[in-house]
């Protein structure tokens, strides 16, 4: 079940508000005043009201990230700030990636584990800001269970972050910020946009190219109104969702989560094994490893404008061996794509079958991601 205050998807695909909403108190985005000027289609998401769409729609804002540039608001992203002699350790103990791979202004994901299963309780980048100062960005609803793994301070209300994607996003900025267009592929730097002083990090979640700009809350809206200013064109949810997923990017709710570990989502190249620290749930994540994963994340391709939905159980020889955990129609292929668990003995190429209204929908086996740059 979604967290409280989760924005939920039917089976048609359409976000809808919580069923018991007079009893969620959700926060809003520094940049909330905005997205209603722009008309946006707010939703619940993680505990916050966030725009879905703006009135272009999300086929819109996913071509504009895939051809030119776009800006997500995503600061209901949390960030966990981590500091002092002791930081370090600490996060090293904790989180399954190796911090000694990357120095200070790097960028690192990384997996906080459940101790008893060696589930993933959150999915995380950290930014690493300073000699001894972290930025811990979790996922929306998860930044309370972060902090009371590393300690630290939860920042999130001290800022807003902005992230700008697509192919153009570098030479957009570059307009407002030289040195923020500069920042690498997963490295982190202070730099000026627009006037205003931000931590700039070389990261995002939609298969693009772009950064992510942590501003100070009290100028975000600064920010964001250069970035429109200069064509930057306004994204939601509902893009950043179909971009993730074309980009064959895990999200956490669906293939990440409690009952996922790492292993089974085919990313054992964030669990540095041999750490001296060790790191939380090894010894449980190392037992599933020794005996074989009972299922693995696969991608599925179907054919048609008919999409496959979260929750559709796969069908081999008519008997269910696995279930949707997300699917949409893939504008930039004009076909229906899916990520699903599945056992490890399905080949990449295997037909299989989606059950869902009407006739099964067939489905090709294939590796993520769907869509390269």
């Amino acid at each position: 079940m979604p967290a409280p205050g989760s924005a939920r998807r039917t089976r048609r695909g359409r976000w809808r508000r919580p069923t018991r909403l007079a009893e969620v108190t959700l926060r809003t985005s520094p940049l909330d005043a905005e997205h209603r000027a722009l008309d946006a289609k707010m939703v619940p998401f993680g505990g916050w009201e966030m725009p879905l769409s703006y009135p272009d729609g999300t086929l819109a804002e996913h071509r504009a990230c895939r051809e030119a540039a776009v800006v997500f608001d995503v600061s209901h992203l949390g960030t966990v700030r981590v500091e002092g002699p002791e930081a370090f350790d600490r996060l090293q103990a904790t989180l399954t990636n190796d911090l000694t791979k990357v120095a200070p202004g790097r960028a690192q994901y990384t997996h906080l584990l459940d101790e008893a299963d060696g589930s993933v309780a959150d999915d995380i980048i950290v930014w690493w800001v300073g000699e001894q100062t972290f930025d811990v960005m979790p996922n929306a609803s998860n930044t309370d269970r972060v902090v009371a793994a590393l300690g630290g301070a939860d920042v999130t209300h001290t800022r807003a972050v902005l992230a700008v994607q697509g192919p153009q996003a570098r030479a957009k900025l570059a307009t407002l910020g030289p040195e923020a267009a500069e920042v690498g592929r997963f490295r982190v730097a202070e730099a000026t946009v627009a006037g205003v002083s931000c931590v700039v990090a070389g990261t995002g979640y939609t298969g693009e190219d772009g950064v992510e700009l942590a501003v100070p809350v009290d100028r975000a809206a600064v920010v964001w109104e250069a970035l429109l200013g200069i064509g930057i064109a306004p994204a939601g949810l509902g893009a950043r969702d179909t971009l993730r997923l074309e980009a064959g990017l895990p999200l956490y709710g669906n293939e990440l989560g409690p009952g996922v570990t790492p292993l089974q989502a085919g990313l054992g190249w964030v669990v540095a094994w041999d750490k001296p620290s060790g790191f939380r749930g090894r010894d449980a994540l190392l037992a599933e490893r020794e005996r074989g994963v009972a299922r693995r994340l696969r991608g599925l391709t179907t054919e048609g404008r008919r999409p496959p939905r979260a929750g559709q159980r796969v069908l081999v020889d008519g008997e269910p061996v696995g279930e949707v955990t997300s699917g949409n129609f893939s504008p930039t292929l004009g076909h229906g794509i899916a990520l699903a668990f599945l056992p490890p003995d399905v080949a990449d190429g295997a037909v299989v079958a989606i059950e869902g209204r009407g006739e099964p929908l067939p489905a090709t086996v294939v590796k993520p991601p769907f869509v390269t740059r």
